[in-house]
């Protein structure tokens, strides 16, 4: 396996070749080693912008109060070193600051302001309408009134818990020897109310402070004025019974306080341990860790001393894309994979939709029908001609311990893949004796890919990887005893495929014309390359001039040229039907004479959707010229959402989606099936 790291700023890269066994210690060394100290060019840019902005926090203000226009001035209802309360446009709550300097921008006051209780933050500006008077008068419950605005602590997420001080306009308030209850509506900033919102005031409900002019302060408002240092906090009241806020215990896990009669079972005198822990977050002494865990019923083996890293492997490795053009149930080719292709690995086979599965050998549902098969030599039964093959059922294998493959050791039975590689058969299903297809091409299409594998029982597998062959149809299927003495269920494939087979001639000179080459993952032959040392590449290069001297030079072959691919007449009488994408068929009809597969490409990429990244379907063509899929765009007009999620082009409200029917049919030509998981 291999991965490849990038710096942020993406300047560096470096391919790393590690196994699943790789710790994370291990594979930070083999980044630091591979890379000039990846990490520390964020990091230190970071710290080295804090340091200077915390050691010339005056001058930096000053700089940035010239550049926007500021000049100080002095307000008519605060001045510097104030402590006030306000407002935080990211949680539209109310937190303790102080005022710093006070500034004029035209007409209006600024005011620069550093949070109490948080050093770390850095100071900011706001306007006058964010600040107040630090609120410092409680109310009574008894004393509200309806249409009252105050100021209360609330949990947006968890009501039953200490959240943060917003304004509340009280609308009903409700008292009774359990609890007290509000409601109204909570301010979430100034224009985020939430209506018919029921709260619990805790017992602290504050009182919003109106400001005076200076000129009218009192000795008494100038020492309400500063600020005593201590964090507005909610009243404690017992968990349990929600009254007396006296002589409580407090957790000190979750802060939750409560009588020590009104634990279960209560307390008779306060606990003279370092720490208590309330019923809901101590953890039982006795208790012994995995204790109830069900026992397994595998042989314990003993430690093995092979020290064979079998985690390099491409079967460990998950998928880095999906085929999303089709939905896993396609029945038949995938649009842009032609006959001939081949992938190094499995993983890749995956991801491009021939067949899913990385290692099981038939992809299908036992409900719907099998989609997919891969020929890989694992049963001693098949045989294969080629046009025609004997392909044997799965199961009947024992294969506990993560084994790959196994000895046949008991029978199989025509359910799951199996019974889905039987509903392709043109036939009455038969789970007894099988059945034979009347007409064999009326059967369900079914993709064949064979692996390298194969060539021990056949001479038509490819010489390395895996190739995608074709279509075949289910001939007949019938249980069968095989070599190893067990039943199976055997089935007869013939390829109906319009494309002619690899092995042949004409499929061999075709795969030529359209240059098909094994593909590799991204990045695997670098990693390869980097990983052969000096020494060995000598060796090769040394060898291939020995052999070379004593032969005479030949002439270069001829390269022949590429299959350049016509596009039919319906699909290019489309394209000309439709005015709006001109440039961009122009572009896609520019990579045709690099084959099919290049110009399906190129098709894929100017025609996806800005809002689901998939090919559009059922595609609208804006007046800008963008096409997006008509569920997207009707999605994001139902969420007030009026422009172009491409350009941001204003839409009108009464917007007509019309369907581009020219493109919608030329892609569905182009793509057959694709709608299916739309």
């Amino acid at each position: 396996m291999y991965v490849k790291v990038r710096t942020i700023d993406g300047k560096q890269e470096a391919i790393l070749t590690i196994s699943k066994l790789t710790e994370v210690e291990d594979l930070k060394l083999m980044v630091k080693a591979n890379t000039d100290d990846i990490e520390s060019k964020p990091t230190s840019s970071s710290s080295s912008t804090t340091t200077s902005t915390s050691s010339n926090s005056k001058e930096s203000i000053d700089n940035s109060n010239e550049d926007e226009g500021l000049i100080e001035a002095e307000s008519l209802y605060y001045k510097v070193g104030d402590a006030v309360d306000c407002l935080d446009q990211t949680y539209g709550a109310w937190f303790e600051a102080t005022i710093l300097k006070i500034f004029k921008k035209e007409d209006n006051i600024i005011y620069h302001i550093q949070w109490e209780f948080d050093d770390k933050a850095p100071s900011f500006n706001v306007p006058e309408l964010s600040v107040r008077p630090r609120a410092r008068h409680l109310i009574q419950i008894d004393a509200l009134k309806i249409g009252q605005k105050v100021m209360i602590n609330h949990n947006v997420d968890d009501p039953k818990e200490t959240g943060l001080w917003y304004d509340f306009t009280i609308s009903k308030v409700e008292k009774n020897k359990r609890a007290q209850k509000l409601t109204g509506t909570l301010h979430i900033g100034r224009d985020q109310p939430l209506e018919n919102r029921k709260v619990n005031p805790k017992g602290e409900i504050f009182v919003i402070e109106e400001p005076k002019l200076l000129k009218e302060r009192t000795p008494e408002d100038e020492q309400q004025m500063i600020s005593n240092g201590k964090r507005r906090r909610v009243q404690a009241t017992c968990n349990a019974c929600l009254e007396d806020e006296h002589n409580l215990l407090l957790c000190d896990e979750c802060n939750s306080a409560y009588h020590l009669r009104c634990l279960n079972p209560p307390l008779t005198s306060i606990p003279e341990e370092d720490y208590w822990y309330c019923p809901e977050c101590k953890n039982d002494e006795n208790e012994i860790a995995g204790d109830k865990l069900k026992q397994t019923k595998k042989k314990k083996t003993e430690n093995s001393s092979s020290k064979r890293d079998w985690g390099k492997g491409m079967a460990c490795v998950g998928r880095t894309k999906e085929c999303s053009i089709v939905p896993p149930n396609h029945r038949g080719p995938i649009p842009g994979v032609e006959v001939g292709m081949c992938w190094m690995y499995r993983v890749q086979v995956s991801e491009v939709g021939v067949h899913r599965p990385h290692i099981a050998g038939i992809h299908g549902r036992e409900t719907d029908c099998a989609y997919s098969i891969v020929l890989s030599g694992g049963y001693e039964d098949d045989i294969d001609n080629g046009d025609e093959f004997m392909y044997t059922g799965s199961g009947g294998r024992d294969l506990s311990g993560n084994k790959r493959t196994a000895e046949q050791s008991c029978d199989q039975t025509l359910t799951r893949m199996n019974k889905a590689l039987a509903v392709n058969c043109n036939a009455k299903l038969n789970a007894t004796v099988g059945a034979t297809a009347e007409e064999w091409r009326g059967g369900i299409p079914v993709r064949v890919v064979r692996n390298f594998k194969l060539a021990k029982h056949s001479k038509y597998a490819p010489e390395e990887g895996n190739r995608y062959d074709g279509t075949y149809k289910v001939v007949k299927y019938y249980p069968d005893t095989g070599k190893s003495g067990f039943r199976v269920w055997r089935y007869l494939l013939r390829r109906d495929d319009p494309a002619p087979a690899p092995w042949t001639k004409e499929g061999k000179a075709r795969i030529s014309a359209l240059g098909f080459k094994p593909m590799y993952p991204d990045g695997y032959l670098e990693a390869m390359a980097k990983n052969k040392t000096g020494k060995k590449r000598t060796e090769i290069t040394e060898g291939e001039e020995n052999s070379n001297a004593g032969r005479k030079q030949e002439p270069p072959k001829k390269k022949q040229k590429r299959e350049v691919y016509e596009i039919e007449s319906k699909v290019a009488k489309l394209m000309e039907e439709d005015p709006e994408n001109t440039k961009l068929w122009d572009e896609c009809r520019s990579v045709l004479s690099n084959g099919k597969a290049a110009f399906l490409q190129k098709v894929t990429e100017r025609f996806t959707c800005p809002c689901c990244l998939e090919l559009v379907f059922d595609p609208v063509t804006t007046p800008c010229t963008h096409n997006i899929c008509r569920n997207c765009l009707q999605r994001s007009f139902s969420s007030g959402v009026l422009y172009c999620p491409s350009c941001r082009h204003v839409l009108d409200k009464n917007y007509k989606m019309e369907v581009n029917q020219s493109l919608s049919s030329a892609l569905l030509l182009l793509y057959p099936g694709y709608e299916g998981g739309r």
